[in-house]
C-alpha cells in the first residue's frame, strides 16, 4: 500500500506541550492532542517513541518502511520508529499521545561508552503496538517533568535519557549487548572528589557527562555507582545540596530570593520556590521568616 504524498499535520491539531524551549539535550519530549487525520513524517536523525495516552482506543494505520500495522491503539501502547525511516500514520478519532525523540548520535555515544559497541554495525528495529513497562515508566517521568516546564539544565533529564538509551540498546537493536553492572559503589577517594566538585560548582550547569568524565567512566556506570555509594541518584544529591546552600543564604536578610536562586543553580525565584517547597514543605519566604 502506497502512502499519500508527504504533508504536515493539519493546522487544527493542538500541540500543547513541548520541551523544545526547556534546554533539554539529546531528547525532545512533546505531548499532542490530535483530531482525526493523517500525516507522513520524514525520517530525521532521531529515533521516535510514541506512547498512547488516549482514554479510548484509537484505530490507527501505520506504515514504517516495508512494515504495516492496522488496528487499535490503547492507552499504554507504544510504537518505535528508527531514525531516517519515514512513517505514515492515519487515525480516525481524536488521539492523544506522548512523543519522545532521542538523538541517534546520543544513542551511538552511549553504545560506545557503556557497551564498547561499534554503533555503525547496530540498527534499531521498528515496533508497532507493543507494551514495555520500563519505557512507559520513563515516559511518564518525562511527562511529569515536561508538565512542570522548568527551564534550564537538568541533570535529572540527562540521567533518564541515559537509562532510556541503554534500555533501547539492550532490547530493540539488532545486536543486544550485555551490560556489566559493577556491584560496588564509587571508591571513597573518587566519591569525595566528585562531591567536592559538585559543592564547588553548585551555581553552574552541572552535567552528568561532566561528572562521569571527571572520573573517567560512562554516564550510566557513574550514575549506578554513585547511587550505590550515596543511596540516592546524582540529580537528587545535587538538588539537596542546592537547597542546603539556599537555606544558608536565606539567613542573610538583605539578599533577595531571586539572587539566592541564581547563586544556588536555579534559573528563577519560582524555580527555587517550587523545588524548595517539595523538599522542605515550605517556601523560601516562609523559611526565612521562621
Amino acid at each position: 500500500m502506497e502512502p499519500p504524498a508527504t504533508h504536515q499535520p493539519e493546522a487544527s491539531s493542538l500541540h500543547n506541550l513541548s520541551s523544545q524551549s526547556l534546554g533539554w539535550k539529546h531528547i525532545l519530549v512533546e505531548q499532542f492532542y490530535e483530531p482525526p487525520g493523517e500525516c507522513n513524517y520524514d525520517g530525521g536523525d532521531e529515533h521516535t517513541i510514541n506512547l498512547s495516552l488516549a482514554p479510548r482506543p484509537v484505530r490507527l494505520l501505520q506504515i514504517q518502511g516495508e512494515k504495516t500495522y492496522a488496528g487499535l491503539y490503547r492507552k499504554g501502547d507504544i510504537s518505535i520508529t528508527p531514525a531516517r525511516m519515514p512513517l505514515f500514520a492515519r487515525w480516525d478519532s481524536d488521539d492523544r499521545y506522548l512523543q519522545i525523540k532521542i538523538a541517534s548520535g546520543f544513542i551511538e555515544s552511549v553504545a560506545r561508552e557503556a557497551f564498547d559497541m561499534n554503533p555503525d554495525r547496530q540498527e534499531l528495529l521498528p515496533e508497532f503496538r507493543m507494551r514495555d513497562r520500563q519505557i512507559e515508566s520513563i515516559s511518564f517521568m518525562l511527562l511529569s517533568e515536561l508538565q512542570q516546564q522548568n527551564l534550564g539544565p537538568n541533570l535529572y533529564i540527562e540521567s533518564v535519557s541515559n537509562i532510556l538509551a541503554v534500555h533501547l540498546l539492550r532490547q530493540y537493536f539488532t545486536t543486544k549487548p550485555r551490560l556489566t553492572i559493577y556491584e560496588g559503589g564509587l571508591p571513597q577517594r573518587q566519591l569525595l572528589q566528585v562531591l567536592e566538585y559538585i559543592n564547588e560548582h553548585l551555581s553552574q550547569d552541572i552535567k552528568l557527562a561532566d561528572l562521569a568524565a571527571f572520573l573517567g567512566m560512562s554516564q550510566f556506570h557513574f550514575s549506578h555507582m554513585f547511587k550505590v555509594a550515596m543511596g540516592i541518584a546524582p540529580y537528587q544529591y545535587l538538588l539537596q545540596q542546592r537547597i542546603e546552600r539556599a537555606k544558608e543564604l536565606l539567613q542573610q536578610k538583605e539578599r533577595s530570593i531571586a539572587e539566592i536562586a541564581l547563586e544556588c543553580g536555579f534559573n528563577s525565584h519560582s524555580h527555587l520556590s517550587k523545588q524548595f517547597r517539595q523538599l522542605t514543605g515550605m517556601t523560601p519566604t516562609a523559611y526565612r521568616d521562621r
